[in-house]
C-alpha cells in the first residue's frame, strides 16, 4: 500500500499563481493511487470529489487570505502529525505551515519587497503581511527535509540566503496545459482576434495587440514602467500597436484614471481578469506578444503561457523562467525593470520584426509544451520518494528490517 501525502496551501483550482500547480501535483498523486489529503481554503470539484482525496477545508474569515492563514498553519500541522504517523509526506507550499517536510517554494519573500501605492488601509495591511511572511520563511524554509524550487536562480537563493544544504534542494519547472495553451489554428486565432476587437472603433482594428497579464495590487509586475514605455510609444505617430491588460487588483481603478489623463485610453484595453481557466489562453491567441517586466517574478507562469501560444514574451531578467530562454531570445529579455526607455525600445525591435520573432520562438515554444504538468508532478514525486528511500536506507543500517 502506497503511503498517504497531504499538501497544504491556500487553493487547488485551474487558476493563476500557485493554485493550479497545486491542483496538478494533486490531481497526479491521487490518478497514482496515493491517499492525497488536501488543506487549504478551496478545492475544485472534480478535484474535491475524486475517490482518493480528502480535502480539509480551512475557514477564511470575510474573505481574507490574511486573517485565515492562521488556521491554514494550525489545521495543516494537524494533518502533518496524523500523515507523518503513516508514514506519509507533507508538502507545504513556503511559509504557510509551520512543518519541517517537504517544501514546495513558489515565491521568496525575502527578494524582493513589493510597494503599495493606493489606499492606506492597503499599505498597512501589506506592511503586516509581508512582516509576518518574512519572520515564517526565516524560520520555516532552513528547516525543511527537502526543499523545491520552480527555478535553478530559485535554488541557489535557498541555498545562500536561508543555508539548506544543496542535497537537499531540487529545482522542478512548473508544467504546462499543452492541450489548452498551444498555438491557436487560423479559425480559432480569428476568433479570438474578434472577441478582443469587438468594442473597438474602426480605427483601432487590426493593429498588433500586445498582452500585459499579471495583479495590478502592488509596484511587483513593473505595470508602472509598461505604461510608461507604453506612453512614449504611443507619441510616436508611427506606433500603431494596443495593449491588452489582463489585470485584478487594487490599483486597477488607477491606470485606467492614468491612461485616459495621458490621453491613451483608446490605445490601452483594461479587460480585468476572468476565473474561466481558458480565459487568458483565448486572450494570448488574438495577440502577438506579450511583455512582463516585473521587478521580481518566482517563475512567470504567463510569459510560459504566451510562449506555449506560439507569441514572443518581453520579460525581465528578474523572472525566474529567464534561465530557459536560449540565447537567440536574447533581445526579449529586459535586463532592468526600471528602464522604460529600454522596455519601449525592446517592444519597437519586435513590432518591426514580429513575424519573424514568432518564427524564431517556435522550437522553444514546442519545448516548453512537452514539460507537461504531469511530467512536472513526476519529476517532483520522484525526488521526494528517492529522498524518502535514501533516509529509509540510513535508518535500516541503525536498525535492520526497515522497508523501503
Amino acid at each position: 500500500m502506497k503511503p498517504p501525502y497531504l499538501i497544504v496551501s491556500g487553493d487547488f483550482v485551474k487558476a493563476g499563481g500557485m493554485n493550479q500547480p497545486n491542483y496538478e501535483l494533486a490531481r497526479y498523486l491521487a490518478d497514482a493511487g496515493y491517499r492525497t489529503h488536501l488543506v487549504g481554503y478551496r478545492a475544485a470539484d472534480d478535484l474535491a470529489r475524486h475517490p482518493s482525496v480528502v480535502f480539509h477545508r480551512v475557514p477564511k474569515p470575510a474573505g481574507s487570505y490574511f486573517l485565515g492563514q492562521p488556521a491554514l498553519n494550525l489545521i495543516g500541522r494537524r494533518w502533518a502529525r496524523a500523515i507523518a504517523a503513516a508514514d506519509g509526506r507533507a508538502i507545504v507550499n513556503g511559509a504557510c505551515c509551520a512543518w519541517d517536510d517537504v517544501n514546495w517554494i513558489h515565491h521568496l519573500q525575502d527578494a524582493f519587497a513589493p510597494r503599495v501605492t493606493a489606499g492606506w488601509v492597503r499599505r498597512l495591511k501589506n506592511r503586516a503581511q509581508r512582516s509576518i511572511d518574512l519572520a515564517a520563511e526565516r524560520r520555516i524554509l532552513p528547516r525543511a527535509r527537502i526543499a523545491i524550487t520552480t527555478t535553478e536562480s530559485m535554488k541557489c537563493a535557498v541555498v545562500e540566503r536561508f543555508k539548506v544544504p544543496a542535497e537537499r534542494v531540487h529545482a522542478v519547472y512548473l508544467g504546462i496545459d499543452a492541450t489548452q495553451f498551444r498555438p491557436p489554428d487560423a479559425e480559432e486565432r480569428a476568433a479570438a482576434r474578434a472577441r478582443l476587437e469587438r468594442d473597438a472603433g474602426p480605427a483601432e482594428r487590426g493593429r498588433p495587440l500586445v498582452a500585459f497579464v499579471g495583479a495590478l495590487g502592488d509596484t511587483r509586475k513593473g505595470f508602472d514602467k509598461l505604461f510608461d514605455a507604453w506612453a512614449r510609444l504611443c507619441a510616436q505617430a508611427s506606433w500603431d500597436a494596443n495593449l491588452i491588460v489582463v489585470a485584478a487588483g487594487g490599483e486597477l481603478p488607477q491606470w485606467k484614471t492614468r491612461a485616459a489623463s495621458a490621453g491613451i485610453a483608446t490605445r490601452i484595453r483594461f479587460l480585468g481578469f476572468d476565473r474561466d481557466d481558458a480565459f487568458v489562453a483565448r486572450v494570448l491567441w488574438g495577440c502577438d506578444a506579450l511583455v512582463l517586466p516585473s521587478r521580481y517574478e518566482g517563475y512567470g507562469r504567463p510569459v510560459q503561457e504566451a510562449l506555449c501560444c506560439g507569441i514572443p514574451a518581453l520579460v525581465s531578467r528578474a523572472s525566474g523562467i529567464v534561465e530557459q530562454y536560449p540565447a537567440n531570445l536574447a533581445d526579449l529579455i529586459i535586463p532592468d525593470a526600471e528602464d522604460a526607455g529600454d522596455i519601449a525600445a525592446r517592444i519597437a525591435r519586435w513590432r518591426w520584426s514580429m513575424d519573424a520573432w514568432r518564427e524564431s520562438i517556435a522550437p522553444f515554444s514546442a519545448a516548453l509544451r512537452s514539460h507537461t504538468w504531469r511530467s512536472m508532478a513526476a519529476q517532483m514525486v520522484g525526488c521526494i520518494e528517492e529522498r524518502r528511500n535514501a533516509e529509509c536506507a540510513v535508518r535500516a543500517e541503525r536498525r535492520p528490517g526497515c522497508a523501503a
